[in-house]
Parts: C-alpha cells; structure tokens; sequence
C-alpha cells in the first residue's frame, strides 16, 4: 500500500481538453487525466476532487476562494500530505499566488498545466502532471509556498509568469529563474524563497482594475476608472514607475477618493523605485500617496490589491503590505 495520499483537484484548462476535427481545442465530456487515472495510481493514493470544469480565462477570485477551502477542509480533516492543482495557464500564475497569499495549510502545494490538448502531438499535460506529483512527495517542497511546475522546472508562484503564447517552455521566473529541477532520478531544489506572507481573509470581493501606462497617457482613463467607484487601481507604469504629466490629474482624484493606487513596472525585469523628481517621475507619484510594489508583475500586484483590501482599507497597512 502506498504511504502518501495527495489531493489533486482539476480545475479545467487546456490540461483537460481535447482537439476535436475542426482544430478546435475545447473540453469534452469527460476529463481525459481521469482515464490516465491508472497510469497516476502507482504515485501515491490520490484524493480527486474536480469543483469546476473552467477555461482559466473563466476563472474568478470566487473560484479561487474555492480552491482555498477545499484545500484547507482536506488539511484540517488531515490525511493528506500534498496537494496538486491541474490549471489553464493562462491566469495559472494568478491563482497559484492568490493561494500562495492566503491558503492556511502547511504542506507542499503545486499548480501546473499544460500548452498542448491531451490529444495532440506531443502533448504535456500528464507530464506534468506526473511531475507535479512527484514534487508534491517530496519532503523538500514543503515550507516553500505554492509551486508551480511545467516542463521539468519548478517556480515559486510570486515570480512565475507566462512568458509565451504556446510554447511548453512558457512559465519562466524573470530575473530569478526556477528555484528546482524535475529529473528522471528524483527533484532537485537548489535555492528557496527567503520570505514568506499569508493572509487570512474571507471575501475578496472588493474591485481592482489593471492598467497600462503609455506614451501620451492622459487621465481619462483614470478619471472615468474613478467614475465606477472601483476600490483600488493598478498601474503598470514606464520604467522604474514613471507616468506622463498629463496622468497626474488622474492619479492625485484617485487617491483623493481614497482609492489606492499601485505602481509596478510595465518591465519583465527590476523593480520600481521613486528615483525621479520630475512632475509624473516616481518620486513625484511617491510623494502623493502612490504605493509601489516590490518587483510583482501588474496581475499579481492586483492580486495582492484584492486580498489586502479584503482586510483593510488603511493606505498605511496596504503599503507595508507592498514593502514586503
């Protein structure tokens, strides 16, 4: 009998299509990794659970809260010693760090999914898959918060982000590169996190809206943002978190409101610093009550927006929760 019993619960996604004749890859009628059940049975005793069947795209903070108590339910109930989660990818990295924030439970967890449908050519979902698992058994995935894993690497999920449209190398860790290595003789971590954070919270139902600074930007985009009575903004700003002058007004109505405003760079490298002193530079929009993130991309900044609102609305609280 095997020793280990791993929850793995499938969420939908490429990993659980299938390409039907037109070339159209959608989901079936059945889950194709529940037939390769067998082929995962020798791994370790698996508990399945499948709550939704959703193309990531479909996937909202509320399935993600799903995911969260599941996880913890099978954790207080105890008898498990891992979980895995099988994903689409494209907002994969978005709910492997919301849980990475929030999930109360200390054991190995591990998101991944694939780039091909379970029936093409050269199809990496059950590879993955069983790599997953195999990181989940391992002693020394725990401690080391969520994980995600494809193509034989392993990632933490504040630094992983889908870097290509469909290649199966796509989830890559810019500036820091995979903290693990899957191999045919067993997995390999060779650094770890130096920090941790989690968060209780219980309804992130607050509103946080993501957009792109550019060349010209005006603030009509952030005064009609205002208009809809959002509850925080986040702006992927120039370089080392830089706005055109033109978006201040837009910027000092937000923050007026008491609607916090997150800067990160609209750069895959570097973090954003209040270097600049010029009207719209970073020491500009520091000095105005602009929050910024240390080195997250902009949707997991919004991530993070939507569990710190979650907790409070005290723009102190939030931007130590940044500084982190």
């Amino acid at each position: 009998m095997l020793e280990k019993n791993i929850l793995l619960i499938h969420t939908g996604g490429t990993i659980s299509m299938s390409e039907d004749t037109s070339g159209a890859v959608k989901p079936g009628a059945k889950n194709p990794l529940t037939e390769e059940a067998q082929i995962l049975s020798g791994l370790a005793n698996l508990i399945v659970e499948e709550p939704f069947n959703l193309p990531s795209p479909h996937i909202t903070p509320k399935e993600m809260m799903t995911l969260k108590r599941i996880i913890e339910h099978h954790y207080n109930q105890g008898g498990i010693d891992g979980v895995v989660i099988t994903h689409g990818t494209d907002t994969l990295e978005e709910t492997a760090y919301f849980l990475d924030l929030t999930v109360q439970a200390d054991l190995p967890i591990v998101v991944t999914g694939a780039m091909r449908s379970s029936n093409e050519i050269g199809a990496d979902g059950l590879y993955n898959l069983i790599s997953s698992i195999r990181v989940a058994l391992s002693r020394e995935a725990k401690g080391k918060g969520v994980l995600i894993v494809l193509n034989d690497e392993i990632h933490t999920a504040e630094n992983a982000t889908k870097t290509h449209t469909s290649n199966v190398s796509t989830f890559q860790s810019p500036q820091y590169g995979p903290i693990g290595i899957v191999t045919k003789r067993g997995i390999f971590f060779h650094h770890m996190p130096a920090s941790r954070e989690n968060y209780q919270i219980e309804d992130p139902s607050k509103r946080v809206v993501l957009i792109k600074a550019h060349a010209g930007m005006d603030s009509s985009l952030l005064l009609a943002v205002k208009e809809l009575q959002v509850d925080g903004v986040v702006i992927e700003a120039l370089g080392q978190g830089n706005l055109p002058p033109s978006a201040m007004e837009g910027i000092r109505a937000l923050i007026s409101d008491n609607i916090p405003v997150v800067i990160v760079s609209r750069c895959f490298n570097g973090v954003v610093q209040d270097i600049y002193g010029y009207e719209g530079g970073g020491k500009h929009l520091k000095d105005c009550g602009v929050i910024f993130s240390n080195g997250l991309n902009g949707q997991k900044a919004r991530i993070k927006l939507l569990i710190a609102l979650a907790m409070t609305n005290n723009m102190k609280e939030i931007d130590k929760m940044f500084s982190l």
